[in-house]
C-alpha cells in the first residue's frame, strides 16, 4: 500500500490535528505531496512545517463557498482529499437557536459538497475523496442529535456521489471514540478516566489512537477498487 503514495498529491482538509494531522504524517512519510489545511494559517504554516519541509500549510474555512473556490482553483490536478473538518454541538434538540445549532451539521453536509463541487475536474484517474463519518451515525446518544446527523450525511455522501460522479472514489471513514484534541473541550482534565472507561466496555478494550484511522483513510485511498465504502475504526463500538 505504502507504494500506492509516492509522489501523489493529497490534500487533507483539517489536517492540523487529530485524525486529519495523522493522515497528513503517514501520507508525508509514504512518499506524498502533501497540502494540509487550517482555518487558522499561523497554525496551518506550523504544522506542517513540523512535518517536513515540502509540506504546505494553508488556511481554508469550508464553510466560506467563496475560500473553498479559490483555493482548489489553485490546483492542476489532485489525488485524493480526505476531509476531516468538523466539529460538533451539544446540546437539546428542542433548545437554542436551530440554525446556529445546526452549523456544525453544516460544515460536514455542505461544507463537504463545496469541497466536491470546486474539485469534481481535478481530481486524477483511479483519485478519492474521503470523508468522516463516526459511530454516533448507528448509535446516537442524547443531547448529541447533530452529529448523528452530520456523521449520518457524511457517511451518505460517499454512497450517493459515487452515482454523480462516478470517475471519482467517494468513500468515508467512520470513527468510535479516537484520542484526539477535539475530546479535550469535551471531557476536559476527565478525558483519561472517561476514555478509559468507555474502552473498557469496549469487546477491543482499547480507544482507538489517530493513526489508527489515518491507517484506514490511507487504505481507502490506496485501494482503486473501493468506492461508496465506509470503514468503521470504532473497537466495535456500533455492534454494543
Amino acid at each position: 500500500m505504502t507504494g500506492h503514495f509516492k509522489d501523489k498529491k493529497i490534500v487533507v482538509v483539517g489536517g492540523s490535528s487529530g485524525i486529519g494531522l495523522a493522515v497528513a504524517k503517514m501520507a508525508y512519510d509514504w512518499g506524498a505531496d502533501v497540502t494540509l489545511t487550517s482555518r487558522e494559517e499561523s497554525r496551518a504554516v506550523t504544522v506542517a512545517a513540523s512535518i517536513g519541509a515540502s509540506v504546505k500549510g494553508l488556511s481554508l474555512d469550508i464553510d466560506d463557498g467563496e475560500a473553498v473556490a479559490t483555493f482548489f482553483g489553485a490546483f492542476t490536478a489532485i489525488d485524493h482529499i480526505y476531509i476531516a473538518a468538523g466539529s460538533t454541538k451539544l446540546g437539546n434538540v428542542t433548545e437554542g437557536d436551530l440554525l446556529e445549532n445546526l452549523q456544525a451539521f453544516n460544515t460536514r453536509l455542505v461544507g463537504g459538497l463545496r469541497v466536491v463541487r470546486a474539485c469534481a475536474q481535478k481530481i486524477n484517474a483511479n483519485g478519492s475523496i474521503t470523508f468522516t463519518g463516526g459511530v454516533s451515525t448507528d448509535r446516537p446518544i442524547a443531547g448529541a442529535w447533530v452529529s448523528g446527523l452530520g456523521t449520518a450525511s457524511a457517511e451518505q455522501l460517499a454512497r450517493v456521489l459515487v452515482m454523480e460522479l462516478p470517475h471519482i472514489r467517494f468513500n468515508a471513514v467512520a470513527p468510535g471514540y479516537t484520542d484526539t484534541p477535539m475530546w479535550d473541550a469535551i471531557m476536559g482534565e476527565n478525558k483519561t478516566n472517561v476514555l478509559a472507561s468507555i474502552a473498557e466496555t469496549l469487546p477491543v478494550k482499547k480507544i482507538a489512537t489517530p493513526e489508527e484511522v489515518a491507517s484506514a483513510v490511507l487504505f481507502l485511498m490506496s485501494n482503486n477498487s473501493i468506492t461508496g465504502e465506509v470503514i468503521h475504526v470504532d473497537g466495535g463500538l456500533r455492534l454494543m
